[in-house]
Protein backbone atom coordinates (compact mmCIF):
# COMPACT_ATOMS: atom_id res chain seq x y z
CA UNK A 1 0.00 0.00 0.00
CA UNK A 2 0.74 3.25 -0.52
CA UNK A 3 1.92 5.57 1.79
CA UNK A 4 -0.75 8.25 1.61
CA UNK A 5 -3.40 5.40 2.38
CA UNK A 6 -1.57 3.74 5.26
CA UNK A 7 -0.51 7.27 7.94
CA UNK A 8 -3.34 5.63 10.21
CA UNK A 9 -1.87 2.30 10.98
CA UNK A 10 1.00 2.25 12.80
CA UNK A 11 2.00 -1.04 11.42
CA UNK A 12 1.07 -0.41 7.86
CA UNK A 13 3.32 2.42 7.62
CA UNK A 14 6.67 -0.22 7.95
CA UNK A 15 5.97 -3.09 6.16
CA UNK A 16 6.28 -3.40 2.32
CA UNK A 17 3.92 -5.33 0.54
CA UNK A 18 4.87 -4.82 -3.30
CA UNK A 19 2.42 -6.52 -4.88
CA UNK A 20 0.54 -8.36 -2.82
CA UNK A 21 0.59 -5.00 -3.33
CA UNK A 22 1.07 -2.83 -0.75
CA UNK A 23 4.63 -0.79 -1.00
CA UNK A 24 4.25 0.39 2.72
CA UNK A 25 6.67 3.38 3.23
CA UNK A 26 8.85 3.60 6.05
CA UNK A 27 9.62 7.34 6.49
CA UNK A 28 13.47 6.74 4.77
CA UNK A 29 14.90 9.78 2.80
CA UNK A 30 15.86 9.52 -1.10
CA UNK A 31 19.72 8.96 0.20
CA UNK A 32 18.87 6.04 1.27
CA UNK A 33 19.46 2.91 0.10
CA UNK A 34 16.89 1.33 -2.77
CA UNK A 35 14.83 -1.37 -1.77
CA UNK A 36 15.68 -5.33 -2.83
CA UNK A 37 14.45 -6.27 -5.94
CA UNK A 38 12.51 -9.34 -6.22
CA UNK A 39 10.13 -11.06 -8.83
CA UNK A 40 8.83 -13.54 -9.95
CA UNK A 41 11.54 -16.12 -11.40
CA UNK A 42 14.87 -16.60 -11.80
CA UNK A 43 17.63 -15.50 -9.07
CA UNK A 44 15.33 -13.09 -7.57
CA UNK A 45 12.30 -15.10 -7.80
CA UNK A 46 10.54 -16.75 -4.58
CA UNK A 47 12.60 -19.44 -3.47
CA UNK A 48 15.45 -16.39 -3.49
CA UNK A 49 13.32 -13.76 -1.63
CA UNK A 50 14.78 -14.62 1.90
CA UNK A 51 18.21 -14.10 0.83
CA UNK A 52 17.10 -10.84 -1.25
CA UNK A 53 17.54 -8.72 1.66
CA UNK A 54 17.16 -9.28 5.52
CA UNK A 55 14.03 -7.88 5.95
CA UNK A 56 13.08 -10.97 3.75
CA UNK A 57 14.11 -13.41 5.78
CA UNK A 58 10.76 -14.68 6.93
CA UNK A 59 10.18 -15.64 2.94
CA UNK A 60 12.70 -18.25 4.00
CA UNK A 61 12.37 -18.91 7.57
CA UNK A 62 8.88 -18.38 8.17
CA UNK A 63 6.23 -21.47 9.15
CA UNK A 64 2.67 -19.85 8.47
CA UNK A 65 3.39 -18.49 5.26
CA UNK A 66 0.59 -17.81 2.08
CA UNK A 67 -0.28 -18.68 -0.12
CA UNK A 68 -0.75 -22.56 0.66
CA UNK A 69 -2.90 -25.43 -0.96
CA UNK A 70 -6.65 -25.90 0.55
CA UNK A 71 -6.95 -29.54 0.92
CA UNK A 72 -8.05 -30.83 4.27
CA UNK A 73 -10.50 -28.23 6.19
CA UNK A 74 -12.19 -28.50 9.47
CA UNK A 75 -16.32 -27.57 9.25
CA UNK A 76 -17.50 -25.12 11.66
CA UNK A 77 -20.30 -22.84 12.11
CA UNK A 78 -18.64 -19.90 11.71
CA UNK A 79 -19.64 -15.79 11.31
CA UNK A 80 -21.12 -15.01 8.45
CA UNK A 81 -18.28 -12.25 6.32
CA UNK A 82 -20.13 -8.90 6.64
CA UNK A 83 -19.18 -6.13 3.57
CA UNK A 84 -20.21 -2.76 3.90
CA UNK A 85 -18.65 -0.81 0.79
CA UNK A 86 -18.99 2.78 -0.54
CA UNK A 87 -17.62 4.35 -4.04
CA UNK A 88 -14.37 4.85 -4.29
CA UNK A 89 -12.54 6.78 -7.22
CA UNK A 90 -10.93 4.45 -9.87
CA UNK A 91 -7.11 5.72 -9.77
CA UNK A 92 -5.58 2.61 -11.11
CA UNK A 93 -1.48 2.05 -9.83
CA UNK A 94 0.98 -0.27 -11.67
CA UNK A 95 3.19 -1.42 -8.67
CA UNK A 96 5.36 -2.89 -10.84
CA UNK A 97 4.18 -6.36 -9.55
CA UNK A 98 0.67 -5.77 -10.28
CA UNK A 99 -2.54 -3.23 -10.66
CA UNK A 100 -4.01 -2.14 -7.77
CA UNK A 101 -6.26 0.21 -6.83
CA UNK A 102 -6.03 2.29 -3.36
CA UNK A 103 -9.14 2.73 -1.45
CA UNK A 104 -9.98 6.06 -0.49
CA UNK A 105 -10.51 7.07 3.04
CA UNK A 106 -13.68 5.70 3.95
CA UNK A 107 -13.99 3.25 1.41
CA UNK A 108 -16.12 0.84 3.77
CA UNK A 109 -15.37 -2.27 5.67
CA UNK A 110 -15.73 -6.16 6.26
CA UNK A 111 -16.05 -7.63 10.09
CA UNK A 112 -16.23 -11.11 10.91
CA UNK A 113 -17.59 -11.91 14.56
CA UNK A 114 -16.92 -8.76 16.18
CA UNK A 115 -13.76 -7.79 14.47
CA UNK A 116 -13.62 -4.76 12.17
CA UNK A 117 -11.10 -3.95 8.76
CA UNK A 118 -11.50 -1.35 6.91
CA UNK A 119 -10.55 -1.50 3.26
CA UNK A 120 -7.16 -0.45 1.77
CA UNK A 121 -6.88 -1.74 -1.32
CA UNK A 122 -7.53 -4.34 -4.24
CA UNK A 123 -4.87 -5.90 -6.23
CA UNK A 124 -4.57 -8.91 -8.71
CA UNK A 125 -2.75 -12.37 -9.56
CA UNK A 126 -1.85 -14.52 -12.32
CA UNK A 127 -3.06 -17.64 -11.93
CA UNK A 128 -4.60 -17.49 -8.67
CA UNK A 129 -2.10 -17.81 -5.24
CA UNK A 130 -4.39 -20.35 -3.05
CA UNK A 131 -4.81 -23.64 -5.03
CA UNK A 132 -8.58 -25.53 -3.79
CA UNK A 133 -7.96 -29.20 -3.87
CA UNK A 134 -4.83 -29.28 -6.13
CA UNK A 135 -6.63 -26.73 -8.54
CA UNK A 136 -5.28 -23.13 -9.63
CA UNK A 137 -7.97 -21.02 -10.78
CA UNK A 138 -6.92 -18.43 -13.64
CA UNK A 139 -6.73 -15.36 -11.57
CA UNK A 140 -7.37 -13.99 -8.14
CA UNK A 141 -8.33 -10.79 -6.07
CA UNK A 142 -6.71 -10.03 -2.98
CA UNK A 143 -8.67 -7.44 -1.19
CA UNK A 144 -6.35 -6.37 1.71
CA UNK A 145 -7.65 -4.46 4.86
CA UNK A 146 -6.56 -2.83 8.18
CA UNK A 147 -7.95 -2.99 11.32
CA UNK A 148 -7.55 -0.01 13.85
CA UNK A 149 -4.37 -1.83 15.76
CA UNK A 150 -2.65 -2.34 11.53
CA UNK A 151 -3.28 -5.79 11.74
CA UNK A 152 -4.38 -7.04 7.96
CA UNK A 153 -6.71 -9.42 6.80
CA UNK A 154 -7.33 -10.75 2.98
CA UNK A 155 -9.93 -11.64 1.20
CA UNK A 156 -9.30 -13.46 -1.93
CA UNK A 157 -11.57 -13.53 -4.41
CA UNK A 158 -11.16 -16.58 -6.87
CA UNK A 159 -11.45 -15.89 -11.16
CA UNK A 160 -12.12 -18.22 -13.74
CA UNK A 161 -12.85 -18.10 -17.40
CA UNK A 162 -16.39 -17.70 -18.50
CA UNK A 163 -18.56 -14.30 -19.23
CA UNK A 164 -17.24 -10.76 -19.20
CA UNK A 165 -17.16 -9.62 -15.38
CA UNK A 166 -18.75 -5.94 -15.73
CA UNK A 167 -17.00 -4.87 -12.09
CA UNK A 168 -13.26 -5.71 -13.86
CA UNK A 169 -13.94 -4.05 -17.16
CA UNK A 170 -13.34 -0.76 -16.42
CA UNK A 171 -10.19 -1.09 -13.86
CA UNK A 172 -8.62 -3.80 -16.36
CA UNK A 173 -9.48 -0.91 -19.38
CA UNK A 174 -7.97 1.78 -17.23
CA UNK A 175 -4.57 0.03 -17.19
CA UNK A 176 -1.58 2.51 -17.34
CA UNK A 177 0.24 2.66 -20.20
CA UNK A 178 3.54 1.03 -20.17
CA UNK A 179 6.02 3.85 -18.77
CA UNK A 180 3.26 5.10 -16.83
CA UNK A 181 2.55 4.23 -12.85
CA UNK A 182 -0.58 5.71 -12.23
CA UNK A 183 -4.79 6.01 -14.45
CA UNK A 184 -7.04 8.27 -12.75
CA UNK A 185 -9.87 7.24 -14.61
CA UNK A 186 -11.72 10.29 -14.36
CA UNK A 187 -15.51 10.84 -13.36
CA UNK A 188 -15.58 6.90 -12.97
CA UNK A 189 -15.87 5.09 -9.17
CA UNK A 190 -16.02 1.51 -7.95
CA UNK A 191 -17.82 -0.06 -5.35
CA UNK A 192 -15.91 -3.45 -3.99
CA UNK A 193 -19.36 -4.47 -3.14
CA UNK A 194 -20.47 -5.24 -6.74
CA UNK A 195 -17.40 -7.94 -7.33
CA UNK A 196 -18.00 -10.22 -4.78
CA UNK A 197 -19.69 -13.56 -5.54
CA UNK A 198 -23.32 -13.87 -3.76
CA UNK A 199 -22.71 -16.72 -2.14
CA UNK A 200 -20.23 -16.06 0.38
CA UNK A 201 -18.93 -19.05 2.45
CA UNK A 202 -15.14 -18.81 3.24
CA UNK A 203 -11.74 -20.63 4.07
CA UNK A 204 -9.97 -19.30 6.59
CA UNK A 205 -6.54 -19.69 8.06
CA UNK A 206 -3.46 -17.61 9.53
CA UNK A 207 -0.72 -17.04 6.99
CA UNK A 208 1.38 -14.53 5.58
CA UNK A 209 2.24 -11.45 2.70
CA UNK A 210 2.70 -13.23 -0.37
CA UNK A 211 5.24 -10.90 -1.02
CA UNK A 212 8.34 -9.82 0.62
CA UNK A 213 8.97 -8.96 3.16
CA UNK A 214 6.54 -12.01 3.90
CA UNK A 215 5.40 -10.99 7.34
CA UNK A 216 3.44 -13.50 8.92
CA UNK A 217 0.06 -13.19 11.19
CA UNK A 218 -2.02 -11.86 8.58
CA UNK A 219 -5.76 -13.48 8.90
CA UNK A 220 -6.89 -14.83 4.85
CA UNK A 221 -10.27 -15.39 4.24
CA UNK A 222 -10.97 -16.88 0.70
CA UNK A 223 -14.19 -17.43 -0.56
CA UNK A 224 -15.56 -20.90 -1.78
CA UNK A 225 -17.67 -19.47 -4.65
CA UNK A 226 -15.32 -18.05 -7.48
CA UNK A 227 -16.26 -14.95 -9.79
CA UNK A 228 -16.05 -15.15 -13.89
CA UNK A 229 -14.09 -12.76 -16.27
CA UNK A 230 -13.97 -13.69 -19.64
CA UNK A 231 -11.30 -15.06 -21.75
CA UNK A 232 -9.84 -11.72 -23.07
CA UNK A 233 -9.71 -10.21 -19.64
CA UNK A 234 -7.80 -12.34 -18.45
CA UNK A 235 -5.26 -12.62 -21.46
CA UNK A 236 -5.69 -8.15 -20.68
CA UNK A 237 -4.14 -8.80 -17.56
CA UNK A 238 -2.11 -11.32 -18.36
CA UNK A 239 0.08 -9.47 -21.12
CA UNK A 240 1.33 -7.26 -18.63
CA UNK A 241 1.98 -9.70 -15.61
CA UNK A 242 1.75 -12.91 -16.50
CA UNK A 243 2.68 -15.75 -13.56
CA UNK A 244 2.66 -12.66 -10.69
CA UNK A 245 1.85 -15.50 -8.50
CA UNK A 246 4.34 -16.99 -5.21
CA UNK A 247 4.12 -20.96 -5.10
CA UNK A 248 1.91 -22.77 -2.35
CA UNK A 249 3.87 -23.01 0.52
CA UNK A 250 4.06 -25.78 3.18
CA UNK A 251 1.12 -25.75 5.77
CA UNK A 252 3.35 -26.49 8.78
CA UNK A 253 0.14 -27.85 10.94
CA UNK A 254 -2.11 -25.30 10.35
CA UNK A 255 -5.56 -25.78 10.80
CA UNK A 256 -7.66 -24.84 8.21
CA UNK A 257 -11.20 -23.47 9.00
CA UNK A 258 -14.44 -23.85 6.46
CA UNK A 259 -17.33 -22.64 6.37
CA UNK A 260 -20.48 -24.92 6.57
CA UNK A 261 -22.38 -22.44 4.22
CA UNK A 262 -21.70 -22.15 0.73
Amino acid sequence: MYDSLLASTSLLAQVCICTVALCIGSGASAADAAPAHWTYSGDTGPTHWGGEDPAFVTCGTGKHQSPIDIESTVIKDLPALRFEYTDTPLDVTDTGHSFQINAAPGSGEFSVGNDRYHFVQIHFHDSSEEKVHGQYYSMEAHLVHANAKGELAVVAVLIREGKTNEFLKPIFDGFPQKGSTEHNVIGKTINIENFLPAHRGYFSFDGSLTTPPCSEHVRWFVLKTPVEASAEQLQQFAVRYPHNNRPTQPINGRVIVESRTD
